[in-house]
């Protein structure tokens, strides 16, 4: 993990390499977690239960990220359709087509555009009109291998992040929702690469509940950089830096709604961090790294954490153990406490996501070609698999909406 299957030219990028190959910080002072209970063996699959046949109208639609350009992989953006009461997906109307490598889709606040990136050596943008599935436009991410993006708030900005050379965008969002030509482009030169990296990747780049900043978490140096966005031009301005452990290779952070804490997942080192945020400096503060629940003797690269909208429960996906890891959410959000694990009856969860309502869990699993879907307990945050998993070529993202 992290040695030399980086690269910008036609080669894959080591993040997509792992997809694909076959199986000194600010401590946060918050009171220490509870040892985690012995990892449970999986429920056996529950299928979702019997309801009324479902009409159209009751689908919504189901967006898939993948691969154009590896073999199995997909046209374009996928299209599907899911049943918001009982999970079940079904086929949809075909891909959206002219889109290369779509591996991550984000939604516009408005819920009109659709955007994906276009992650290859010459990295782009790209916006989808929803109501006809019209692409609107392509820009330029100014660097290569974007692999995550993000709609500001205020629906004016675009945020990208570039893995292979290790940087950040921000594009302008017009009236149509299209992106216009980047209003800003940073690239991470400190600190130096940490251990087993040839240098930075950035993994992500989202906005804080506050609004007030942006924040790209960087694996290949081990650090979140947060920005002052300027809310008029574009702009980004750095205003603090929070260092993992040297080779932890930090990969996502999701928030507690509360806006104080913050959730972080180490991919190269297999552990989660509790994070502290103050939203008047925009600095985090990294906690003392805690366990993905992953088996002993697994290799895992944890992928992503959710957070439920009450802020009781938060869900890890772990690649390579192939579970989904369910932590209580204590202490007004500062204290992360690991409940179990179940199986994701997948291969390598790339991605997770909540339908819009909260009360189903996507699972996008790359090397299986499948999406899982569970049901939410409410007030147990308890995971329960709703059916067959849905067959994706190469499934790296899942948007429901």
């Amino acid at each position: 993990m992290g040695s030399g299957t980086e690269g910008t030219g036609g080669g894959w990028s080591r993040r997509r390499f792992v997809g694909a190959a076959a199986g000194a910080a600010a401590v946060v002072a918050v009171p220490a977690p509870a040892a985690p209970p012995a990892r449970r063996a999986g429920r056996p699959a529950r299928p979702a239960a019997a309801g009324p046949a479902r009409t159209p109208a009751a689908s919504r639609p189901l967006y898939l990220g993948t691969y154009t350009s590896v073999d199995g992989g997909g046209t374009g953006i996928g299209l599907a359709a899911y049943d918001p009461a009982t999970g079940e997906i079904t086929g949809g109307a075909g891909p959206v087509t002219g889109v290369a490598d779509p591996s991550y889709l984000a939604v516009h606040p408005d819920g009109r555009t659709l955007y994906a990136v276009d992650e290859r050596a010459a990295g782009s943008v790209t916006a989808v009109r929803l109501a006809d599935r019209k692409i609107l436009g392509s820009r330029s991410t100014g660097g290569a291998g974007p692999c995550h993006l993000s709609v500001h708030p205020s629906g004016r900005w675009l945020l990208s992040a570039n893995y292979t050379s290790g940087s950040v965008a921000v594009h302008p969002i017009d009236a149509t929702g299209a992106p216009g030509e980047r209003t800003a482009l940073v690239t991470h030169t400190e600190p130096t690469p940490g251990p087993g990296q040839q240098g930075p990747h950035a993994h992500q780049f989202i906005t804080s509940p506050d609004g007030g900043h942006v924040l790209a978490v960087d694996l290949g140096t081990d650090t979140v950089y947060s920005y002052r966005l300027d809310p008029a031009h574009g702009t980004l301005t750095e205003v603090a830096q929070a260092h993992t452990e040297p080779g932890a290779g930090p990969r996502h952070l999701t928030f507690h709604p509360g806006g104080r804490y913050a959730y972080l997942a180490d991919e190269v080192a297999d552990t989660v961090s509790v994070c502290a945020y103050d939203p008047a400096t925009g600095r985090l503060a990294i906690g003392a790294p805690q366990s993905t629940g992953s088996a002993a003797g697994t290799t895992n690269y944890p992928a992503q954490f959710l957070v439920t909208a009450d802020g009781g429960f938060a869900f890890l996906a772990n690649r390579g153990d192939n579970t989904l890891a369910r932590y209580a959410v204590e202490a007004d959000g500062s204290r992360l406490r690991l409940l179990d694990t179940v199986p994701v009856h997948g291969d390598f969860p790339r991605q997770i996501a909540f339908s819009p309502d909260g009360r189903l869990l996507f699972a996008a699993n790359q090397r299986s070609g499948t999406v899982s879907v569970f049901t939410v307990d409410p007030h147990s945050g308890e995971l329960r698999l709703a059916g067959e998993p849905f067959a994706s070529p190469v499934a790296v993202c899942a948007l429901p909406l």
